[in-house]
């Protein structure tokens, strides 16, 4: 699931999340292509999923690699986030008034 997902987001413009990954340029290294490769890739450096941690990219403006991905936890995954030009400019609103 986590495979499958990750190359929908990332390669297939007919997915409701492309527009956040593949069309940002955001890709999955040609190695994870194979779903053998990736697992034993990510059982091998990051080990067993802990729980209530999800698989995240460290740097979430670059590719999808094993020197940039990690297990995160909901909280570590809310502070990787790109912010919306919506927050802001409310931000910024506040700030002025």
């Amino acid at each position: 699931m986590t495979w499958h997902n990750m190359l929908q987001r990332c390669e297939n413009p007919a997915n409701k999340d492309y527009r956040c990954y593949g069309a940002r340029g955001i890709r999955v290294c040609d190695r994870w292509h194979d779903v053998a490769v990736f697992i034993a890739d990510i059982e091998r450096w990051l080990g067993p999923r802990p729980g209530g941690y999800s698989f995240d990219r460290i740097m979430n403006g670059h590719d999808y690699r094993l020197d940039n991905v990690q297990w995160s936890s909901a909280q570590q995954q809310a502070l990787n986030r790109r912010r919306s030009a919506w927050y802001d400019r409310a931000q910024r609103e506040r700030r002025a008034a």
